[in-house]
């Protein structure tokens, strides 16, 4: 019967041109759902540190530089990271509509939601029925780690929407070589933004067609595709080593890129179960279905969408593993396969109209489906209350957020026990719901919440010292967007190397808290509050800007 589910074509497409309609239908429907669940409200938060404050900064820098790419900077001082692709897209984007959250992360939330219907794309060209393609991508628009990350001003949302251009490309040139070409330049514009990512999500490709159809590793349009695409790339990395030298050499293949293999960068390490935890906090309730679904994939491992589900999350599983550095992000190009299996499973589970009581020896579905959504909903439910009711000081925002997935969950854990397919829909609406609430809300950027707001403080450091100065804080750690905001430097230090400084420099400013203030020895100074609790400490008046 799983093979009837994703092999056969629907019997009541009665004529090309009716599917070419419903294709299209559906491709615009789900274009508009993804534009409005990664637009809405994109702009109201602040950037959050580290990935959003660099993209940021970088994209202002070419901005500032008459759109100049060719050798981006961070500050002044040159950007050996990654490639400068989507800061290009965010500098035109500051062209176009001014240097703020929005424009920031604008590019990357469009090509995350230009991501939807392209996994739309790949899952019709490997399930035939309509069915399993149109699950896999509802499981993949409401899946929340996609949509906070896609909304993110970071690389990860184009990667993983040039990744999902490639696969459909290369799928689509099973039935017309020609589509090959694509498979190039979508790699191509991998490497061009997150440089060696095009590496491991390029063998990916490869494993599979050479699995399901070897006969396209002889096309010349398929190579010829991957000389266009990645032209570009070489040029550009040639341009680096001819200006830098071993400089970028060193810092971009080795600090940024390999040396994460092997040893944890910036402290950022886990246990070889980290993205399997990753998966089990945030993927819910479709990790309900995920172990059924891979069974499922096993079970058809002769047909192609198996095939790449099955080499997909294997060797980017294993990968990401294996790797010293761990980072919530690294599992998302993960998130399209886990789509497939549970769209499949899923598919599996509307297609079968057997009817049973609840508790029969032989009940559709499984009891633990029923007691794993309950428990869920009854802690989403204490949670609301005790948030409303016993501490209200959270605001509304999180109260109706969890009523929203608790009401779904339960609602779903009733029809599940009674036996009702209707309990797919019910998940699909209700999740997207309360992803439009979550992303409406203050808190789908909790990490903000991990330091002092860096606006305020910016503003007062932009008022209050010149341009191009130095600043160093008292703060254990870099905020890159603190730099951003306020256009300047902020340096962590020691208060041992914050007394050395002002011994040393004729007019240091620093950003310390008072506790620090008070334990140092600075002599006559001039302190002025710079917001959140910081003040701002020079040897004499900063001179007006």
């Amino acid at each position: 019967m799983s093979q009837e589910i994703f092999t056969l074509h629907e019997s009541n497409e009665k004529t090309i041109r009716t599917r070419h309609w419903g294709e299209q239908l559906w491709v615009l429907l789900l274009l508009i759902a993804a534009i409005l669940i990664y637009q809405m409200d994109l702009g109201f938060l602040p950037l959050r540190d580290w990935d959003e404050g660099i993209v940021a900064g970088v994209a202002r820098d070419i901005y500032q530089g008459s759109l100049d790419w060719l050798y981006p900077t961070s500050a002044g001082e040159p950007y050996f990271n990654k490639p400068p692709l989507l800061h290009l897209l965010i500098a035109y984007a500051y062209f176009w509509g001014g240097v703020n959250e929005w424009t920031t992360r604008l590019p990357g939330a469009m090509l995350s939601a230009l991501s939807v219907p392209l996994l739309y794309g790949i899952a019709r060209e490997v399930f035939r029925l309509r069915s399993p393609a149109i699950f896999s991508v509802l499981v993949y628009l409401t899946l929340l780690p996609v949509v906070r990350h896609g909304r993110l001003a970071m690389l990860d949302g184009g990667v993983q929407c040039f990744f999902l251009l490639m696969v459909w490309c290369l799928l689509r040139s099973r039935r017309n070589l020609r589509w090959g070409l694509g498979v190039g330049i979508g790699l191509g514009l991998i490497c061009m933004t997150k440089g060696m990512m095009g590496v491991l999500l390029g063998t990916i490709a490869f494993a599979f067609t050479l699995w399901d159809t070897p006969r396209l590793l002889r096309s010349w349009y398929l190579w010829i595709g991957i000389a266009l695409g990645m032209t570009p790339v070489t040029l550009w990395y040639w341009a680096q080593w001819q200006h830098y030298g071993d400089a970028f050499l060193s810092a971009h293949f080795g600090i940024q890129s390999l040396q994460r293999i092997w040893q944890p960068v910036e402290s950022n390490a886990g246990p070889p179960w980290y993205y399997l935890l990753e998966l089990l906090k945030y993927s819910w309730p479709w990790f309900l279905f995920l172990p059924q679904g891979l069974q499922l994939a096993w079970e058809n491992r002769t047909l192609s969408w198996a095939k790449l589900v099955g080499v997909w999350t294997s060797i980017y599983f294993v990968a990401i593993t294996v790797m010293g550095t761990k980072l919530p992000w690294y599992v998302l190009p993960l998130y399209p396969a886990i789509a497939l299996a549970c769209g499949a499973k899923l598919a599996q589970v509307w297609a079968d109209r057997k009817t049973t009581e609840p508790f029969t020896r032989d009940p559709l579905y499984p009891v633990a489906w029923i007691a794993i959504l309950g428990i869920i909903s009854v802690v989403l439910w204490g949670g609301s209350f005790y948030l409303g009711v016993m501490d209200p000081s959270y605001g509304t925002y999180l109260p109706v957020l969890l009523i929203s997935v608790a009401l779904t969950l339960s609602i779903s854990a009733l029809l599940i026990y009674h036996q009702d397919r209707q309990f797919v829909l019910i998940l699909f609406w209700g999740m997207f719901v309360s992803l439009c609430l979550f992303v409406s809300s203050p808190h789908w950027i909790w990490e903000l919440n991990e330091a002092y707001p860096v606006k305020p403080v910016a503003e007062a450091i932009a008022q209050q010292t010149p341009p191009g100065q130095q600043i160093y804080t008292s703060f254990p750690y870099h905020r890159p967007s603190l730099n951003f905001y306020s256009d300047r430097q902020v340096i962590p230090a020691t208060p041992e190397q914050l007394q050395q400084y002002w011994r040393e420099q004729q007019q240091p400013y620093f950003l310390v808290d008072r506790r620090t203030l008070e334990a140092l020895d600075l002599g006559p100074s001039h302190i002025q509050n710079a917001n959140e609790g910081w003040l701002l400490v020079t040897r004499e008046p900063p001179s007006a800007n």
